[in-house]
């Protein structure tokens, strides 16, 4: 009797979504830790930025799901503002007004801008929260999107049109000197209208023949390998867009091979990582400049910085989805 590699089952991805959710994160902490541009784990450690592009992709299967079950813009926008801003106005003002020296008028306008939208991302790439008002912008376009390519399927092929895109920015001087100090933005962009495109393949249990498994190990392997080498030889020598583009292949390939793992470990194994996937928010929120700024001058080693980190993030985490749950059900009755 022959044997056939079972298929690949694109239902997975939201079957597991919650541990994806939480491998992101910790991706994500990881990346965040410091570490010499010696080590040889350097390159393979700036690779934990791909989680963001992780959550970006599931994100928009996600949104395709909810806008399957009600394709209403308000109930769209009530949801996702429901959803993050709570927490995201809590820990900016934990942030943002201690910092706050006072001033004149234009201070107190930067100030409620930073608290309110994270408006110095938009104005000069301050990064210390980006991937939120990144978030929220995507969520912007997002219904539209959706209901574009419902009814003209055509338009699944934007995202090539915002690869391009990239491009354009990055060499196309008018255009650089204008907007290219959102390079993190805009080459994040595709792979969050690309998990879109995917959503309903996921919702319809759509599979992939099994032998295309080897397809995947191989652009996997080159996409990775590819990106361990920029990052270890060459980090700051080249466009950052470059290598985002080869995060695209990188997440989806990541996410089916991950989908694998998921399905044959132990059910402890996966609700911790779900757990750090259903915090994974306040995880992000928390974790650099509430639990790692005090950590790391203590040179205690990567490793140990890195679980201690998760250790401390977690219950802090925890209690700020609490807090956020609690407004967002109040808000909510208000806005009923």
């Amino acid at each position: 009797m022959k044997w056939k590699i079972k298929d690949i089952e694109l239902a997975n991805i939201s079957r597991y979504r919650g541990e994806l959710m939480g491998a992101a994160m910790l991706f994500i902490i990881l990346f965040h830790v410091a570490l010499p541009r010696e080590n040889a784990f350097f390159g393979l450690r700036r690779m934990g930025n791909v989680g963001v592009d992780m959550f970006l992709f599931l994100s928009g299967i996600g949104l395709w799901f909810s806008w399957m079950k009600n394709p209403s813009a308000k109930h769209f926008f009530i949801r996702r503002y429901l959803r993050i801003y709570p927490a995201w106005l809590i820990i900016a003002c934990l942030y943002y007004i201690p910092r706050f020296q006072g001033g004149d008028l234009e201070a107190w306008i930067n100030l409620i801008g930073e608290i309110t939208i994270n408006w110095n991302f938009w104005r000069y790439d301050e990064l210390t929260f980006w991937y939120i008002p990144a978030t929220m912008m995507l969520y912007h376009f997002a219904p539209a999107y959706m209901e574009l390519i419902k009814r003209h399927p055509i338009y699944k092929w934007l995202p090539v049109v915002m690869i391009m895109w990239c491009i354009l920015v990055q060499y196309v001087t008018p255009i650089h000197q204008a907007v290219g100090h959102l390079e993190i933005f805009w080459s994040r962009v595709p792979i969050f209208f690309i998990g879109i495109n995917m959503g309903e393949m996921v919702r319809q249990k759509q599979t992939l023949d099994g032998a295309s498994i080897w397809m995947i190990w191989l652009m996997f392997l080159m996409t990775l390998l590819a990106s361990i080498f920029l990052e270890q030889e060459k980090h700051g020598m080249f466009p950052l867009f470059l290598e985002r583009m080869l995060y695209i292949p990188l997440t989806i390939t990541s996410i089916l091979l991950l989908n694998r793992i998921f399905r044959r470990t132990p059910g402890w194994f996966n609700r911790s990582f779900m757990l750090v996937g259903a915090l994974s928010l306040e995880c992000y929120l928390i974790h650099i400049h509430f639990v790692l700024h005090y950590i790391e001058p203590h040179h205690l080693g990567y490793w140990p910085t890195f679980i201690l980190c998760v250790v401390i993030t977690l219950p802090l985490s925890w209690i700020l989805s609490k807090i956020a749950e609690w407004i967002s059900k109040e808000l909510s009755q208000i806005i009923k």
